[in-house]
């Protein structure tokens, strides 16, 4: 069963707002059962509506459309799809009903074109808009299945979840998709493509591969679809077993999540306590484990020493060690992790020093040059690393650079 998912404004298209809806639409399809064939996003242009409704009906059984419903005259979706089903526009009572009862509940009047939102193509079944005044709509038509709704994330989240998606459940036979992801950490998606190329050439039609990489991590997935749902279940682990024996020694997580909760949850199972001393990543790493919750379980907190004063005061990184190596050096990364150890009390820390950039290079010390450490009572590990002169960028690259440092650490130290 395939859908597509179709997106209507001209701030999308000239970047006033990102697209979040069709991400969100598209993992619950998945979800159960329904692939996406493609993702358009189209202005508020009649001829351009028309045109993109017709090619989704060629590729895909379900078209999902969001956007354009609003009470102004560059709303056109509904006229529109009116005029591609060839029906009539009809006033529908529920509609009109939640209209009023939403403008009672605010005590504010109702205009003519708050009215018109309950008018809507006289060939749909209204789907009722809990949290906003413009209906969604499900058209059934040339054994195709339209469904518009809201533009608005959070209301047409409500509808998808309150009726969208259990009407597609009910009325569709859809097969069971099971996905399977390993997070793998250190190496790159061609080498980890040929030392697993035997068992991707073993995988049956129905189950796929997909290599994820972003930053030092390589997500590898496994997509299974089939009406078998126990049999699907135990050929996709199978797989997934054979892969994760294969590359057991860059494998950080057996499931959909993030170096630095695979890390918290590593940690959290061993009661093992982490510090940070962040320089040029300026807290990012401090932020990337706190945004999860139980952080605390694991995470006692840390510095962020931009100034050398900083680092001697805070972190007991000593004068003698500046003065000779300079803030971004070898001898300065280990003091400050092993100051974080020492002076935070916890059994493993991580540090970062560098020139983030864009400027503050040296010709010894260009913009990118970054020392990694970490540590725990009985190891230190270094790490230069050397980077372009985007800021933004290499402060993630760091900050996942010394949370795979960390993983590989940990791993290591439980060997």
């Amino acid at each position: 069963m395939l859908a597509e998912i179709i997106t209507i404004g001209d701030e999308i298209l000239i970047g006033q707002i990102v697209d979040t809806n069709s991400a969100w639409m598209a993992g619950k399809l998945n979800d159960i059962g329904i692939r996406i064939k493609q993702i358009s996003s189209v202005s508020d242009d009649r001829q351009h509506i028309l045109r993109a409704l017709a090619e989704a009906a060629e590729r895909a059984d379900v078209i999902l459309i969001t956007g354009g419903l609003g009470p102004t005259k560059d709303d056109i979706t509904k006229k529109t799809i009116a005029e591609y089903f060839n029906v009539g526009m009809i006033e529908n009572k529920q509609a009109l009903e939640n209209v009023y009862s939403i403008f009672a509940k605010y005590n504010r009047p109702m205009l003519d074109v708050n009215r018109a939102q309950a008018s809507v193509p006289e060939n749909c079944d209204v789907i009722l808009n809990h949290n906003g005044t413009a209906p969604g709509m499900w058209f059934n038509e040339g054994g195709k299945i339209y469904v518009s709704m809201p533009g608005v994330p959070h209301e047409m989240m409500y509808m998808m979840e309150e009726s969208v998606l259990p009407k597609l459940k009910s009325e569709l036979k859809l097969p069971f998709i099971i996905h399977k992801t390993i997070l793998t950490v250190g190496e790159g998606e061609s080498y980890l493509a040929e030392r697993i190329a035997d068992i991707e050439d073993a995988l049956p039609s129905h189950i796929k591969l997909a290599y994820l990489p972003k930053l030092g991590q390589v997500r590898l997935r496994l997509s299974g679809y089939s009406e078998n749902k126990a049999q699907l279940e135990t050929e996709i682990h199978g797989f997934a077993a054979r892969i994760t024996d294969r590359v057991a020694n860059v494998v950080a997580a057996e499931e959909d999540i993030t170096i630095e909760e695979a890390i918290l949850n590593y940690m959290a199972e061993r009661s093992l306590t982490l510090s940070v001393a962040e320089s040029c990543t300026g807290g990012y790493i401090s932020h990337l484990i706190t945004r999860h919750a139980g952080s605390s379980r694991v995470f006692l907190g840390g510095a962020v020493s931009y100034a050398n004063d900083l680092k001697e005061s805070v972190l007991g990184v000593r004068h003698e060690t500046l003065s000779a190596f300079g803030a971004v050096s070898e001898e300065t990364a280990v003091e400050m992790v092993e100051g974080a150890l020492r002076n935070f009390k916890s059994d493993y820390a991580i540090a970062v020093t560098g020139i983030a950039g864009p400027d503050g290079g040296t010709p010894n010390k260009p913009v990118g040059t970054i020392w990694v450490a970490a540590a725990n009572a009985n190891n230190t590990v270094v790490k230069k690393l050397t980077f372009g002169n985007k800021r933004l960028q290499n402060i993630e690259r760091t900050a996942i650079s010394a949370l795979n440092m960390l993983n590989t650490l940990l791993r290591d130290t439980d060997k």
